[in-house]
C-alpha cells in the first residue's frame, strides 16, 4: 500500500527569549488535517521552533513516511539541510544548545524521508500564520508546561 505524502507546517513563539513560549503544528495527509499546539512556562524561541518540528514528526503514525516540513526557522532548516546537526552529533553536541531536542529530533527524523522548506515568517503564508497564532495562544494560555530540558540546563533562569 502506497501512503500519501505528509506536509507539516510549524512555528514557534516566545515572549522574551527566554520566556513563556509555545508552538503550533499543522499536519496534512491527503484531505486529513491535524493541529497540535502546546505552551511552556520558560523556554526559548529556538527550542519552540525545533519542538514544533519534532512534535509534527512524532505524530506520524507509520514509519518511512515521505514528509515535507515547512518552517520559518533558519536555525532548524539550516541545521538539517546544511548538515550541521550531523556534525554536532558526531562531536557529541559539545557546547551546542538544545542537545536534548536535537537527539530527540534525529531519532524521529531517521524514521522518515524528510525534506525541509524554509518560508519567510510573518509574510502572509496562510499555514505559517495559523501556526504562529496557535503558538502565541499556547504560550499565553493556562497550564503552561515545564520545558524540563531548558530548565535543567538553566536553573538560575527559572522563575
Amino acid at each position: 500500500m502506497t501512503r500519501q505524502p505528509i506536509t507539516i507546517f510549524t512555528d514557534g513563539a516566545c515572549s522574551g527569549n527566554p520566556g513563556p513560549g509555545g508552538f503550533g503544528v499543522i499536519l496534512r495527509c491527503g484531505n486529513l488535517e491535524k493541529q497540535i499546539s502546546a505552551g511552556y512556562r520558560r523556554t526559548t524561541n529556538n527550542r519552540m521552533e525545533l519542538l514544533a518540528v519534532i512534535t509534527g514528526l512524532e505524530a506520524i503514525k507509520w514509519e518511512k513516511a515521505d514528509v515535507t516540513v515547512w518552517s520559518d526557522s533558519s536555525y532548524v532548516v539550516d541545521a538539517v539541510e546544511k548538515g550541521w546537526v550531523f556534525g554536532w552529533e558526531r562531536k557529541g553536541f559539545a557546547k551546542k544548545a538544545n542537545q536534548d531536542l536535537w537527539v530527540r529530533f534525529l531519532r524521529v527524523y531517521r524514521q522518515h524521508t524528510v525534506r525541509f522548506q524554509w518560508i519567510k515568517g510573518h509574510n502572509g503564508h496562510p499555514e505559517n500564520e495559523r501556526c504562529d497564532r496557535m503558538a502565541v495562544a499556547a504560550s499565553s494560555g493556562p497550564g503552561l508546561l515545564e520545558d524540563s530540558g531548558y530548565e535543567a540546563e538553566n536553573p538560575s533562569q527559572v522563575i
